[in-house]
């Protein structure tokens, strides 16, 4: 079994208050309750793949390089493509090298645990990545107690990174049952009588957990941590209470502040106990979908010096609850808005596309190796010495930057006005024109402080126009 070397998890920065939902569009109209708490939601510029970026950018981030990965599984059920590899924009904008596979592992919920077993067993560096949009009906369970969000994890350790936490049980318990499904086309899930899937799920998460656990030569008190993930929520509750660990020992849900990510649930559930693990500590991850999978880690010493950039509560604690459930219901594609009066935007070009592929995915610039001046986008020709073809690749996308000078443009297409744009100054040098997000119109000025999130700019004839914007740096995300 493959050990783990990297992990990160991405929340989105809105929320949605569940209340809202109860207010007088989701409520009076819609005939649906709320409840308390909030949900986490991606922006009109997020997809599953964007998402996916973020979390694996803070998996690599504490590894010393990525030109080791050689794999890359990409898990999610709602892809942002059919017919086309998603998993291939991720390495791309990751800046993985061009030898290493990209796969999708994509349509069911239990396709996250899948990435995760398949990459702790595979024999090369392997990155897997779970990332999922959970939306139902309006006013419906799904659409209260869904969640959107990523997780990614790496693993490896032959290579000479040190092992963050060991794999030292595993076991899966499978059936056929029809519990949660979702024809091809259809805007939600629909789900069987709850009483019907909690009895079939019991024994099979009985059957995994003890299987796991002998495994790993443990019994249900000498585990630390216990991680219980699924969509089915009183199955993963009675999981909790079968399961035998001790109180103390039962990681929080998330659900009231964030919600369930689905496919992604178990990694950012499993990414917030290693934020706080120490060394030498077991945790129980077991996960209810379409059957069980349970796995034991054993967390080492090195952990302390692995962490991810951003905890899960930090991320928790910088999100926004200002979002109106009117525009929740837009960005999920409910609710038809009248669109600025301007033409449609055109679709991107794949000839231009590729050949721009390290500057497009992967922010890439250029820096001169006469005089250091860099040009974005990467050019042949230095601007100031004049240079021509003494220019070396300079990737920015981890670079912080300052807002130079903005403006408000209300007239500009967008699923969300007014759109901010901002010139840039990187550190260390460098200009470049974008747009900010993840930020209100009020929170923009000269002077702010910036960093770069890989976004959807616009999708045109069923084409997605991948770039990277600007979001502000706040204090709550550790900065």
């Amino acid at each position: 079994m493959g050990g783990l070397v990297g992990y990160g998890a991405y929340v989105p920065y809105h929320r949605l208050e569940r209340s809202r939902i109860a207010g007088a569009l989701g409520g009076a109209v819609m005939g649906g309750g709320g409840g308390k708490g909030t949900r986490s939601v991606a922006a009109y510029d997020e997809d599953t793949t964007s998402m996916a970026v973020e979390a694996g950018r803070a998996a690599l981030a504490a590894l010393p390089g990525r030109d080791g990965i050689r794999q890359v599984f990409f898990a999610t059920t709602v892809p942002a493509y059919a017919d086309k590899t998603n998993g291939t924009a991720v390495h791309a904008a990751l800046r993985l090298p061009a030898d290493a596979l990209a796969v999708d592992m994509a349509g069911a919920v239990r396709s996250g645990v899948g990435a995760l077993v398949t990459a702790a067993q595979s024999p090369v560096p392997t990155l897997a990545v779970l990332s999922d949009i959970r939306t139902g009906l309006p006013g419906g369970a799904d659409e209260r107690d869904g969640g959107d969000g990523a997780a990614a994890f790496v693993f490896g350790g032959d290579d000479g990174l040190p092992v963050i936490a060991e794999i030292v049980g595993q076991a899966s318990a499978t059936e056929e049952f029809l519990d949660r499904w979702r024809p091809p086309g259809a805007a939600a899930s629909r789900v069987w009588e709850e009483r019907f899937g909690e009895e079939v799920y019991a024994p099979l998460a009985d059957a995994a957990i003890a299987a796991a656990l002998k495994q790993a030569s443990l019994t249900p008190g000498q585990v630390d941590h216990l991680v219980v993930a699924g969509l089915h929520a009183r199955a993963v509750k009675r999981a909790i209470r079968a399961a035998g660990v001790r109180d103390e020992a039962i990681a929080g849900n998330l659900t009231a502040s964030i919600g369930n990510a689905g496919t992604a649930q178990p990694g950012v559930l499993l990414a917030d106990v290693l934020d706080r693990a120490g060394p030498d500590e077991t945790v129980l991850l077991v996960v209810l979908a379409d059957g069980v999978t349970a796995l034991v880690l054993r967390t080492t010493a090195a952990l302390a010096t692995r962490r991810q950039p951003r905890p899960v509560a930090a991320q928790i604690a910088s999100g926004s609850t200002a979002l109106a459930y009117a525009s929740f219901l837009s960005w999920r594609g409910f609710l038809d808005r009248e669109p600025p009066r301007r033409p449609d935007p055109d679709p991107v070009a794949a000839p231009p596309a590729q050949r721009r592929a390290g500057w497009k995915f992967g922010l890439v610039a250029a820096a001169c190796t006469r005089c250091g001046t860099r040009s974005l986008p990467p050019e042949r020709v230095c601007l100031e010495c004049h240079a021509v073809d003494e220019m070396a690749p300079e990737p920015l996308a981890d670079s912080k930057a300052t807002v130079t000078t903005y403006t408000v443009d209300r007239l500009a297409y967008t699923p969300s006005p007014p759109v901010l744009m901002v010139v840039l100054d990187f550190d260390g040098g460098g200009r470049l024109r974008c747009q900010l997000t993840d930020a209100a119109e009020d929170e923009v000025r000269i002077g702010l402080r910036v960093e770069m999130t890989f976004r959807r700019l616009v999708t045109a004839a069923g084409v997605h126009n991948y770039f990277w914007k600007a979001r502000p740096v706040r204090v709550a995300d550790g900065e």
